[in-house]
């Protein structure tokens, strides 16, 4: 799970307080201050688009435990759990539309405590743990079905430690009162990788964020006491910008100008009234979106001064917003109240195009991509995969009407 503040944290129970499951609506509730709400909205612009007609293609099951990661990579599905396994799944698999569909799935240990977050660039895969560390994977035979992971190496690497582990500047204060060594000290919460894959972003509950060179993982980069409290997500935009989201209500955004080799801080985004605890950021990186403990999702834009203005407020999760996908002109949110819903966006209008139920626990993770355009009947079809707290990984297909 995400670090939750225990003051703002009223929305989210364990799964197993979670006895009844709250009525659900397609209608918004109302604004957080000073930002716009769609409640504000006239009728026919908030319900502009039909509700779309989804269903659950398969459920994978497997994990024995609370899925805490996902990602996609062409072919396979990728997941982590909070026991330290990783599995592999072959999505040519996913062809029968029947529910609690078992699949076999090839998968890995690793470290202690839940594996927190997975991206995949080339043949490799790389993972972010609950034990403080990073773990680099090698692909074997990624273009076949059958694959095995072979572990390259654990950041930060010995070589890497060995150099700055006496270096005082390498001293951090953390919010136990202790100093200890530049390396990730808590949980690492979320990875990121760069647009050209030359650089890896990760993010911890220690308050930190940092950077790794991908040719030889060696840290390049750190800042310290980067939040006033536990760091949740990272989203990088594709002209460099990093947004980190936190339990002390805020988001930051950070650049490295022209000419400078250090990342510096540029703004402050603090809307939320609770823990932000996932971001996402639209393919021209010129929209981000935040979901916080407070239940809201927080459309942000980019002026043309290139600050990033709170425009509206995606309402209608009755508890905390745990995770954000964003694909083509949509939206997914995953909530602790159990559901996914789907938003879209035309003309900085936003409404909620389905929302998808059928977890019985709380929606940890999320990943979507396209999947087909079918111009028979005008529409595009996208795959989404969410896994929960409920120990499984949902697969729905969602056909959404061209504009």
């Amino acid at each position: 799970m995400p670090h939750l503040q225990t003051s703002s944290n009223k929305g989210y129970q364990s799964p197993s307080n979670q006895l009844h499951q709250e009525p659900t609506t397609l209608n918004s509730q109302p604004s957080l201050p000073s930002v716009p709400s769609l409640a504000t909205q006239p009728d026919h612009h908030r319900h502009h688009h039909p509700t779309t007609h989804h269903h659950c293609v398969a459920t994978l099951k497997g994990h024995a435990s609370c899925i805490s990661s996902i990602a996609l990579a062409g072919k396979f599905l990728y997941t982590g759990s909070s026991d330290k396994e990783i599995r592999l799944w072959s999505r040519s698999t996913l062809t029968s539309e029947s529910d609690d569909e078992y699949l076999t799935a090839y998968r890995e240990f690793a470290g202690n405590g839940a594996v927190k977050s997975l991206v995949v660039f080339r043949d490799k895969l790389i993972s972010a743990h609950q034990d403080h560390k990073i773990r680099v994977w090698k692909i074997d035979s990624p273009k076949s079905d059958h694959h095995k992971f072979t572990r390259l190496a654990t950041l930060p690497t010995l070589s890497d430690r060995a150099l700055k582990l006496l270096a005082p500047k390498n001293h951090i204060q953390i919010r136990w009162n202790k100093k200890c060594t530049w390396v990730h000290v808590d949980t690492i919460s979320a990875l990121a990788l760069s647009r050209d894959e030359s650089l890896l972003y990760s993010v911890s509950w220690d308050r930190t964020l940092k950077i790794w060179r991908t040719t030889d993982f060696k840290c390049v980069e750190s800042v310290s006491n980067a939040h006033d409290d536990a760091i949740n997500a990272v989203a990088l935009s594709m002209d460099g910008d990093v947004y980190t989201g936190s339990a002390d209500k805020t988001i930051k955004l950070w650049r490295k100008n022209s000419g400078e080799t250090k990342h510096s801080l540029v703004a402050t985004l603090d809307k939320h009234n609770s823990g932000v605890n996932a971001l996402a950021l639209r393919e021209d990186g010129m929209v981000l979106f935040s979901g916080a403990c407070d239940r809201s999702i927080l459309v942000w834009e980019k002026d043309h001064g290139g600050n990033m203005v709170a425009m509206e407020v995606l309402r209608g999760h009755t508890k905390s917003i745990l995770c954000l996908a964003v694909v083509k002109d949509l939206v997914c949110s995953g909530s602790t109240d159990r559901s996914v819903r789907i938003w879209r966006g035309v003309d900085r209008t936003y409404s909620c195009l389905a929302v998808l139920e059928g977890h019985k626990g709380p929606v940890k993770c999320l990943t979507a991509v396209t999947e087909q355009y079918n111009p028979a009947d005008a529409t595009s079809s996208y795959l989404l995969y969410s896994g929960g707290l409920d120990s499984d990984i949902k697969v729905w297909k969602i056909p959404v009407p061209l504009l």
